[in-house]
């Protein structure tokens, strides 16, 4: 029996490294966090007519994502019925059918079995095709384009679990009318670390930017300008809602877009823009990062959107995609796409600094010694604020572990509790699994 308590202290803010590193731990996160949150699968963008699909995972489950005859959007376990192979083995495509490559079971848009090779001979026309389909996501919703699915599926609408971050949400992708795209596809890449180290550092940490990325801001800034102005004016704030939170730094003028370039500046503060979603919301949350739990991130000034995915307790596969303005030209959803990848693409400048601070983490954490020395989460305990007369949540001074806190404060939730019968995940609920309508 695992001892949660002994391990995260948030009324202290102290926390115990075997939190990244235990085994039973990240098997526990595996059923009790990713089989029953909300966890982002697509943008609409990527699924533009019946039978175009997307490859992703829930955790570390395989599942298809598909636009379905109705029009309507879909998600599936991608996982045959009959051995457990896959059915889809492409990352994106369309396509009439899902077929297994190994036996050929044959499965239509909405997972419905509909084709058995040598019925006859093999089952005597005795097999129950109704209730071999596909393994169904019981729950797909989206929010202003982004698709999300839950294996719960009497959880509460994707929109009331986003609760608070759609404030900072809404300034990625609300600022135009027609919405927006994704292009570019998708990067993907492996790296050292536990899933949770990039998940809590884009929902709440602010703290290591000026240092760990100095030469990355030095290379965008222009020529002779003071950073400490340039890039973070004044003091921002954080928030979390429901485990999610984000962090930025106010800016009310617009100054730190400026290294962006004059392009991409020019649309960061488009007037029109700033009139749609007002000042607060435009110029407050300037360059803001934010994590929607447990494993959902963006940087609203970098264009990005990311998945951390679960691979053990010790390794993520970090998926990233470039979010446009679908109304924009195509001359300025380039340079979004090239501005995104030089800085948070898998060689970009900003992304390998992480992704060595995050391996070196871990490292570490996997020491006998190490494990007996605690982790600090203080900074800032005490000190939020949940009547702000401008931002919703509970918000902080931007160099505080208050994310964080509420980060693992939703993920101790869970952990501790148990799913309740007839949920997915749950024995009883395994028992009963054949029947997907």
């Amino acid at each position: 029996m695992i001892d949660l308590d002994e391990h995260v202290d948030l009324e202290r803010g102290v926390m115990s490294r075997r939190v990244f590193v235990d085994d039973d731990i990240y098997r526990l996160e595996l059923e009790r966090i990713f089989s029953r949150s909300w966890l982002f699968l697509a943008h609409e963008s990527q699924l533009p007519k019946s039978g175009s699909f997307v490859s992703t995972y829930m955790g570390e489950d395989p599942v298809i994502v598909v636009r379905r005859s109705d029009g309507s959007i879909g998600a599936v376990l991608n996982s045959c019925r009959h051995r457990g192979m896959k059915v889809c083995r492409a990352d994106v495509g369309t396509t009439r059918v899902f077929r297994c490559s190994y036996h050929g079971w044959t499965y239509g848009l909405d997972g419905d079995l509909v084709s058995v090779p040598n019925m006859a001979e093999g089952y005597r026309n005795e097999l129950d095709m109704s209730r071999w389909g596909l393994l169904r996501v019981p729950r797909v919703e989206s929010y202003k384009g982004l698709v999300f699915g839950t294996w719960d599926a009497e959880a509460q609408p994707v929109e009331e679990a986003l609760g608070d971050i759609t404030f900072l949400l809404d300034t990625f992708l609300d600022r135009r009318p027609g919405g927006t795209e994704v292009i570019g596809g998708v990067q993907k890449w492996v790296m050292g670390g536990n899933w949770k180290l990039a998940a809590e550092q884009f929902a709440s940490d602010m703290y290591h930017s000026f240092l760990l990325h100095a030469s990355a801001w030095q290379s965008l800034a222009p020529e002779g300008a003071d950073l400490s102005e340039m890039v973070f004016p004044s003091v921002g704030s954080q928030m979390t809602s429901q485990g999610s939170g984000g962090g930025w730094f106010h800016d009310p003028t617009g100054a730190g877009s400026a290294v962006l370039g004059p392009m991409l500046a020019a649309d960061y503060t488009d007037p029109a823009v700033w009139e749609r979603l007002g000042e607060v919301q435009a110029g407050g949350p300037i360059g803001c990062h934010a994590t929607v739990f447990p494993n959902f991130s963006f940087l609203g000034a970098f264009r990005v959107l990311r998945v951390w995915h679960p691979r053990g307790p010790h390794e993520m596969e970090v998926w990233s995609w470039t979010l446009v303005d679908k109304d924009q030209s195509p001359e300025i959803k380039d340079a979004w796409r090239r501005f995104a990848s030089m800085t948070f693409g898998p060689t970009g400048t900003f992304e390998q600094d992480d992704g060595e601070i995050w391996t070196d983490l871990q490292r570490v954490s996997r020491g006998h010694i190490a494990q007996t020395v605690d982790l600090n989460y203080q900074m800032g305990i005490g000190h939020e604020v949940t009547d702000h007369p401008d931002y919703p949540g509970r918000i902080n001074h931007v160099y505080s572990d208050n994310a964080a806190r509420g980060f693992y404060e939703r993920w101790l939730e869970l952990m501790k509790t148990p799913l309740r019968p007839g949920q997915r995940g749950n024995a009883t609920a395994r028992a009963g699994q054949e029947v997907t309508r």
